[in-house]
């Protein structure tokens, strides 16, 4: 044997035993989160025969009768399954789409600002929304459209300026989407702006700097270099925001559209029309089992997600 294939032996043997000493403690640490799993996560997760009963607080989860897919029939032949599963998947995928454009713009915008007390400033700036409450967005939304007590709102003042009618914006469903959208990238532009600036400052000074001996202006880089080498965040990203996509924002489209009901044939998604219908009649085994559906049909979007992007980056895949 020579020399260097012992010593790769050897040191094979050594990264052997550091792994197997390393699992174990590991699997040590692990042990509270799968703990936390296990009670908060996985616990809860019997509660889902409800969606196969005829539930009742007198008999229990248990002791209800068994009704089979009565639940899932009613809930799909009430005529509103349609429109909201169309809602939910059309307004994930324009907050997941426009975020995720907006926070890659904004990375890029703040890589080039080479002042560090003024980039961080901005960073904080951009960043604040996300944590600001759906309860003063709502607010905030209201005065915006259509000012104190109903009156005006700096839209409607801008558009009388521009010679435009003025819009009642809280009976026009037709404009929520893109109000929401709007609402959804000024509150995780800046959020995803920082996990794409993480990526970035991973990438080598020294890439730049031959782009830079050839003559490559900041815009080339940034085309050429920064947002290839983005790609495989982003596509982690898109992947982590499909798997949400079948579950709407209830915090924020709950807030700000509430109960008006004209607005719900663009905004009701399924989390808002599971807690209306918990609310107003009771019936917690069609509310599970549209919490079943809709869990199902998200697991089935991640899974193909994921297959899509192994099948096109399989060196960036997260499974």
């Amino acid at each position: 044997m020579t020399v260097p294939k012992a010593r790769a032996v050897a040191a094979g043997s050594r990264r052997r035993g550091l792994s197997s000493r390393d699992s174990l403690v590991l699997l040590l640490l692990a042990v509270p989160g799968i703990a936390w799993f296990l009670v908060f996560a996985y616990g809860p997760m019997v509660g889902l025969v409800v969606a196969f009963k005829a539930f009742n607080i007198r008999d229990g989860i248990f002791g209800s009768p068994w009704n089979g897919l009565a639940n899932f029939r009613y809930f799909l032949t009430s005529g509103d399954a349609a429109t909201i599963v169309f809602n939910t998947v059309f307004l994930n995928a324009l907050f997941l789409g426009a975020s995720l454009f907006a926070g890659l713009v904004l990375a890029l915008m703040l890589n080039e600002i080479r002042g560090g007390p003024y980039r961080r400033f901005m960073q904080s700036v951009i960043f604040f929304p996300y944590f600001v409450s759906p309860i003063v967005i709502s607010i905030m939304l209201q005065v915006i459209l259509s000012g104190v007590g109903g009156r005006g709102g700096l839209v409607n003042n801008l558009l009388s300026i521009v010679d435009l009618p003025q819009v009642s914006w809280y009976t026009e469903p037709g404009a929520w989407p893109w109000i929401l959208t709007i609402v959804k990238v000024w509150q995780l532009g800046g959020y995803t702006s920082v996990i794409f600036l993480a990526a970035i400052t991973s990438i080598s000074e020294e890439v730049y700097e031959a782009a830079a001996l050839d003559g490559a202006s900041r815009w080339r880089m940034a085309l050429s270099i920064t947002v290839p080498l983005l790609l495989p965040t982003f596509a982690v990203l898109v992947v982590l925001g499909v798997g949400r996509m079948f579950f709407g924002d209830f915090a924020t489209i709950y807030a700000i559209v509430q109960d008006n009901g004209v607005l719900f044939p663009t905004t009701d998604v399924i989390d808002t029309y599971v807690f209306r219908s918990l609310r107003m009649i009771g019936d917690f085994g069609t509310t599970a089992a549209i919490g079943l559906f809709q869990s199902v049909v998200g697991f089935v979007f991640v899974a193909a997600a994921v297959m899509v992007q192994r099948r096109f980056q399989k060196e960036s895949s997260i499974l």
